[in-house]
């Protein structure tokens, strides 16, 4: 979550990273049993958002899906005539082709199967190193105390997701910077290796207002061990946004926030080096690159 380390080479690359990880087009997987699937963007690599859309030549009822061991919540788009619905593959997903299972009830009552395979392939993301207070690579008995709570804790919100959707369109960056480290990079803090980077900085100063990716509740808005001064948003359907090395919050939990609305300003509380803004997106628990959801096109965009 830290940004001390040469950044000329890695932003060349995150440039590339985030062009080759974030094709427009939506790719289809052809028509069968009256039911037409498509889905963008068209090359999927692991660590990737997904939405899926779903177009029948008779009406429907309904629609239901499983990608990836994950249930799919389907959503009808008047204006399209489409059913639609985000998903997400794991960084830790090997690549491969994987079924799309679909499952709909015709307005007639007839019960439709639909099965569709899916390439998902290997992204490839960098290596860095950086240096970070040694309290976050060898954190002591009280500290160790403090990470278990928070831990505990962030369980607990996790538990509360909405089931319904609460997004609407297309979601936004946080802000309009510089990307300073993108989703992916494998981090070796302090000469150790560290965790996978699982979200998108954005290089801002210190007090720069942060705006909500899309509408949603505010689960969590409170200092964490690692994360900083934290503000988590649900989206519904499994989809959560958290804001991370915040130096002032601007909402509280249980508050319904709407898209572009300031959740709180930037700083460099907790894990990080200097001041930034770390946004990281999960999706059923799994973290998906921002950069990549950023770009989809999406009902109501």
């Amino acid at each position: 979550m830290g940004r001390r380390y040469n950044l000329g080479a890695q932003l060349a690359l995150a440039v590339a990273i985030i062009l080759s990880n974030c094709a427009g087009a939506a790719a289809s997987g052809g028509k069968g049993d009256g039911v037409e699937v498509r889905w963008q963007p068209t090359n999927v690599f692991n660590g990737s958002p997904i939405v899926f859309r779903v177009v029948a030549l008779e009406r429907m009822k309904s629609i239901s899906g499983a990608w990836l061991e994950h249930e799919l919540a389907f959503s009808f788009d008047e204006q399209s005539k489409t059913w639609y619905a985000l998903a997400g593959v794991s960084l830790e997903t090997l690549a491969g082709r994987y079924p799309l299972k679909l499952r709909a009830e015709t307005a007639s009552g007839k019960s439709v199967s639909v099965e569709k395979l899916l390439t998902v392939r290997k992204g490839k993301y960098p290596r860095i190193k950086a240096s970070v207070p040694t309290k976050f690579t060898a954190p002591n008995p009280e500290e160790l105390k403090e990470i278990d709570a928070d831990r505990e804790l962030k369980g607990d919100v996790f538990a509360k997701v909405n089931p319904e959707r609460e997004w609407s369109g297309a979601f936004v960056a946080p802000v309009s910077a510089r990307i300073s480290d993108v989703f992916g990079t494998a981090r070796i803090f302090n000469g150790k290796v560290a965790r996978v980077h699982q979200g998108l900085d954005f290089a801002v100063p210190r007090g720069t207002p942060v705006a909500a990716l899309n509408r949603g509740t505010v689960l969590l808005a409170r200092p964490l061990f690692y994360e900083g001064t934290c503000v988590m948003l649900d989206h519904g359907q499994g989809l959560l946004s958290i804001y991370m090395h915040l130096s002032e919050v601007k909402v509280k939990e249980g508050d319904t926030v709407t898209k572009g609305q300031i959740v709180g300003l930037s700083g460099g509380t907790g894990q990080s080096t200097g001041p930034h803004l770390h946004i990281a997106v999960r999706w059923q628990g799994i973290y998906v690159n921002p950069a990549t959801l950023f770009s989809l096109k999406l009902p109501g965009s």
